[in-house]
This record gives C-alpha cells, sequence and structure tokens, in this order.
C-alpha cells in the first residue's frame, strides 16, 4: 500500500483539481435542489485525501534521500519539455502543510460564507488554487513551476474578484492580475534563455550547467533579473506589492491562504533558483535591495492603516522581504525556516481577523473595542498568531530569528539591525491592532459582537494548538540550534526590539476621535504611511501616465492613419466606379480605347520607375 501510494504521489496535487472539477454542477447551476453545500463537502473531501497521502508519504520519507519523478511532455530535437517531480522530505513537508492549510480554511469558509448563494463557485476556485500550490512544492521543473505559477496568478484574481458586482473588487481584481503578468512575462523570458543555455529546465539539471556555466556579466544579469521578476510580484515585493493590498477585498477564507501560502510559494521558487542566481552578483544584489527596501517600508507602512486585514497584509510583504534578503545573502536554510513560521501564524492572524470582520460586519479598526471578553477563542487566536509572528522565546519565529541573527551577526551586522526594524515595528502593529479591537471601550458595532460558530472557531482552536507546538516540531525536525551555539547578543537585542515594539504600541491609541493629528508634520507623516508613501500616485503620474499616452496616440494613428487610408481608397474606389458608370456606352471600340490609355499609363508608369532606379 505504501508504495502504492510513493508510485502515485504525482496524485496529490490533482486532488485539489479532481475536487474542483466535481463541484462544477453546483458551481454552473446545474444542480440546484441540494443547496450549494454538497460541493463544499466533495472539495473537502478530496482535501483530506490529499492532506491523508502526504502525510504518509512524508512519514515514510522521512529518513530516506529524494527521489525523483520524470514525465516527458514534448521531445524533439534538442528540444526537451520533461516534467519533474521531487518526492523529498522537505517538499513533501511543504505539500502536508499546504493541503492542511487549505483543509482548515475551507471548513473556516463553511462558516465565514454560509450565507454567500455562490459558495459552491468558491470551492471549486478554491480547489483550484490548492492544486497549483501543491503542485508547485512537488515540482522539480522550471516549466512546470512557471506553469503552475500562472495557475496561481488565474486563481488568485479569480478569487479576489470572487464578489464581481462590487466595483473596488474588480479593480483589485484587476491590478493583481495585471501586476502579476509584469513578472510572469519577464520569468517567461529567463525560462526560454535558461533552455537554450542548459538544454534543461529540470532543477537539478540546471545545478549542474550553473556549476559550468560561463555567462557574459550582461547575460548572468539580465537572466538574473528576468528569474527574479515573478516572484518579487507573487511575494508582493517593491515594486510589484500593491496589488496584496487591494486583494484583501476578497473573501477573507482565501486571504488566509493567501498571505499564509501563496506568498510563500513565490519565495520558494526562488529558493529552488537561487544556486542559477548566484551566477550574478547584480542579481544577488537586487535580491538583497529589495528584500531591505519592501522589509522596512511595509512594516513602516502597516503601523499606519486603519483597515485590520490591510495592517497584516502589509506585514506579510515585510516578512517576505526578509525571505528575499536571505536569499540574496546565500541564506537558503534561513528563508524556508522563516517560510514555515510566518505562513502558521499568519493564517492564524487572519482566521482572527475574518472572525472579527464577520461578527463586527467592520473592517475599521477604529470602530472597535471590547472584543476580549465575547470573542475569547478569537483572542487568543490572536494573541498566539501574533506571539508567534514576532520574537518571543519560545515561539517558532523566535527560532527563525535566532538562526537568522547567528547567521549574520559577524559577516553582515546591518543585516541584524533590519530584522530588528522589523521585529520592532510588527510588534508594535500587532500591539496596536490588539488593543484597538480587543481592548478599550466597546463601540456600537462591537457591543454586542458574539464569539464565531464552531465551523470558525474549530480551525482556529487547531491553528493555535498548531503554533504552539511549532517548537516541538523544530526540535523534532533538528532545526533547534543548541544553547551553545545560540548568539545571546542577538538574543537579548532581538527581545529588547519585541518588548520595544510591546511598549510603545501598548501606549499608542488611536481613538477615532483624535486619529488625524492636529500638527501638519505628523499628519504629514501619517499620510505619507497611510497611502504606502504615494507609490500609487507615483504610478500614476508616470507608468499609468506613459501607457495611456502611447494608448491614446496609438488610437489616433489606428483612427486617422491606418482606418484614413483605407476609407480614401474606398472613396476612391467608389468615386472612379461612380464616374466610370457614365461612360459606358455599349460601344466595343470604347472599351478597347479605354483599356488601351490604361495600359499604356501604366506602362508609362513602369518605365519611369526602371529609368529612375538605373540612374
Amino acid at each position: 500500500m505504501t508504495q502504492f501510494l510513493f508510485i502515485n504521489s504525482w496524485w496529490v496535487p490533482f486532488y485539489g483539481l479532481i475536487g474542483a472539477v466535481l463541484t462544477l454542477p453546483w458551481a454552473m447551476g446545474i444542480v440546484r435542489r441540494t443547496g450549494p453545500r454538497p460541493a463544499a463537502y466533495l472539495n473537502l473531501l478530496m482535501t483530506v485525501v490529499a492532506f491523508i497521502h502526504s502525510v504518509i508519504l512524508l512519514r515514510d520519507m522521512w529518513n530516506q534521500e529524494p527521489q525523483s519523478f520524470l514525465f516527458t511532455w514534448f521531445k524533439a530535437a534538442d528540444l526537451d519539455l520533461s516534467f519533474a517531480l521531487d518526492v523529498s522530505p522537505v517538499t513533501l513537508g511543504a505539500a502536508v502543510l499546504i493541503t492542511g492549510l487549505s483543509l482548515l480554511a475551507q471548513v473556516y469558509a463553511l462558516g465565514y460564507m454560509e450565507k454567500d448563494y455562490a459558495i459552491a463557485r468558491f470551492f471549486a476556485l478554491f480547489g483550484f488554487f490548492e492544486a497549483a500550490l501543491s503542485g508547485l512544492a512537488l515540482s522539480d521543473s522550471l516549466i512546470l513551476s512557471y506553469a503552475l505559477l500562472e495557475m496561481l496568478t488565474l486563481s488568485t484574481y479569480l478569487l479576489v474578484g470572487f464578489w464581481y458586482a462590487q466595483p473596488l473588487v474588480v479593480t483589485a481584481a484587476r491590478d493583481a492580475f495585471l501586476t502579476k503578468r509584469v513578472g510572469d512575462i519577464l520569468l517567461l523570458m529567463g525560462v526560454v534563455t535558461l533552455a537554450s543555455f542548459a538544454g534543461s529546465l529540470n532543477f537539478s539539471d540546471l545545478y549542474e550547467w550553473a556549476q559550468t556555466a560561463q555567462l557574459s556579466p550582461l547575460t548572468s544579469t539580465l537572466l538574473g533579473i528576468a528569474l527574479i521578476a515573478a516572484p518579487a510580484g507573487k511575494c508582493a515585493q517593491f515594486p510589484l506589492h500593491l496589488w496584496l493590498d487591494e486583494a484583501m477585498e476578497g473573501p477573507n477564507p482565501a486571504s488566509v491562504l493567501r498571505n499564509s501560502m501563496v506568498v510563500s510559494g513565490g519565495a520558494y521558487v526562488l529558493y529552488k533558483l537561487q544556486p542559477i542566481l548566484a551566477l550574478s552578483p547584480v542579481a544577488s544584489q537586487a535580491l538583497v535591495i529589495l528584500g531591505t527596501v519592501t522589509a522596512v517600508g511595509a512594516s513602516l507602512v502597516s503601523i499606519a492603516q486603519i483597515d485590520i486585514k490591510r495592517a497584516l497584509s502589509h506585514s506579510t510583504s515585510a516578512y517576505m522581504g526578509l525571505v528575499f534578503l536571505s536569499v540574496g545573502l546565500q541564506q537558503g536554510g534561513v528563508a524556508l525556516m522563516l517560510l514555515f513560521t510566518h505562513a502558521i501564524a499568519k493564517a492564524l492572524l487572519f482566521m482572527s481577523a475574518g472572525s472579527i470582520i464577520a461578527t463586527t460586519h467592520t473592517q475599521d479598526l477604529t470602530e472597535m473595542g471590547g472584543l476580549w471578553s465575547r470573542m475569547p477563542a478569537t483572542t487568543t487566536a490572536f494573541v498566539v498568531g501574533a506571539a508567534g509572528l514576532v520574537t518571543l522565546i519560545p515561539l517558532g519565529s523566535f527560532w527563525a530569528m535566532v538562526q537568522w541573527a547567528n547567521g549574520f551577526w559577524i559577516v553582515s551586522p546591518w543585516v541584524v539591525g533590519v530584522l530588528l526594524v522589523v521585529n520592532g515595528l510588527t510588534t508594535l502593529n500587532l500591539t496596536r491592532v490588539f488593543r484597538l479591537v480587543f481592548w478599550g471601550d466597546p463601540q456600537p458595532k462591537t457591543r454586542r459582537a458574539p464569539e464565531v460558530m464552531w465551523h470558525m472557531a474549530l480551525p482556529m482552536v487547531s491553528l493555535t494548538i498548531l503554533t504552539l507546538l511549532v517548537p516541538l516540531m523544530l526540535q523534532q525536525w533538528g532545526l533547534l540550534p543548541s544553547w551553545e551555539n545560540i548568539n545571546w547578543q542577538a538574543v537579548t537585542l532581538l527581545m529588547a526590539s519585541s518588548g520595544l515594539g510591546l511598549a510603545i504600541g501598548s501606549t499608542i491609541y488611536l481613538h477615532k476621535a483624535w486619529s488625524r493629528p492636529v500638527q501638519l508634520q505628523w499628519r504629514f507623516l501619517q499620510d505619507l504611511l497611510g497611502y504606502d508613501f504615494y507609490v500609487d500616485e507615483v504610478y500614476k503620474v508616470t507608468v499609468v501616465l506613459a501607457v495611456n499616452s502611447i494608448s491614446k496616440i496609438s488610437a489616433w494613428i489606428d483612427r486617422y492613419i491606418l482606418d484614413g487610408l483605407v476609407n480614401l481608397v474606398g472613396i476612391v474606389t467608389i468615386f472612379s466606379g461612380q464616374s466610370l458608370k457614365y461612360t459606358i456606352s455599349g460601344q466595343s471600340q470604347a472599351y478597347m480605347l479605354t483599356i488601351l490609355l490604361g495600359v499604356g499609363l501604366l506602362g508609362l508608369i513602369i518605365s519611369w520607375s526602371l529609368g529612375y532606379i538605373f540612374q
């Protein structure tokens, strides 16, 4: 039985796709009598099967060597398009995490979207979403990873635009799709280039090629930038970061997986491309710059947001910035550990935020307060998720941050400074959100807010327990450093940054009565951070203006030059035809004379042209 499951390990991504197909009769309205909930149950069943399959494989492969499955799609001459799957503890662990979080998010969605008439369509899209993520985890081929990233782009567009009757939702879905397409197109250029250079797109073959590759500095730089572009878009890195903030208009169960696993999927591809990116020092420096700017900038922007989902989504960009920074500095192990701990904690935070939104029917932090006594399970989930995201011993992110500090303390001390800033600002932001939501006096929308139903409470409680168990999991896997190897100076600074952020966040209380500062300098700072450093406005006066101008010029040329030329030919034809009809006399000699004059005129023109050419 175990051997059968191993041979068919490539089925893990297909379970989600099968679930999506099975829900189509309800999603398309073919089946109406039973209501849409059977579609959700079918998709849940397939996710359970995928989770069990991947757990069994992970248990059996834990102490074994990685193995690969090769599927040849097209092979002709020097072109070999083969899809390789990597079955190893790392890839199977990612598959278990994806299917497990997907299962919890779908149970959560049963309660969150209970009264939504299109819940069958949501679960169909969710199954498509899960299939792309699971396939990305097991993929050992760059061309397959690219195709799966395209699936993620499409599923993100469809899920963000789920409530398509709202204009703001349509705009958010469009912006998310177009922003990601920028990076995907550049990645496709890099894929084609690698195919011509290396002759294969399987990662194992690419690694062998990278060890002996001799590329010019310009070629390696352009190749590295092209390979970075798509992960930068998926991970919402500057300057392709605005889509994640707008994507919060979509349903919250999708936001749970988007902010925990989808962004991690882009970073996972970046991690697998690390040996190829090392060929270009410029590409590595670009990763460092992008990661640093996004990590610090997004952390600052998050503390000025009054929308609870946006306050959390900007911290997602910040942590993905830390992953970019670690990959750029060749610390892939630190990046993987940070991705794992961040995914679990951030999923729990978004479940807590969704529960708050579902009961209060608002996302505005200034309209909340006093929920801790009314929603104890949600409060506990938020506290544990926040503690698991920042440097608080002994939870998961503490050990990821310690590994980070140990790796960079001597080599690049400034990197530890970036980590301290991001950790302190994240702690400040989460403390601020906690005070506004759970502490203080109840507001009109929170005075009678009940705890959520069991469909939403059960996944939150389960994920709360899992977040608390992350240190034990890391210890079981041998990823925790020994006490002798811990840099206690770095630990002290990290804990101090968390304590400082907690202290400042505990004293700042943005009550709606004085949420706008009176002093102009503080108001300018608040607007600068609240509007994301006005990056959107910069886009409008640069990229958007340029595209609009080019479009207008193109439209004018198309209308007045191209169409005008065609219309001129048509008018001349009509005029000449109308003129010739009056010359009809019925006499053949007149027709012959007209033909001779036309042929003579044509010959005269040709003779003149040839004489001009031979002069």
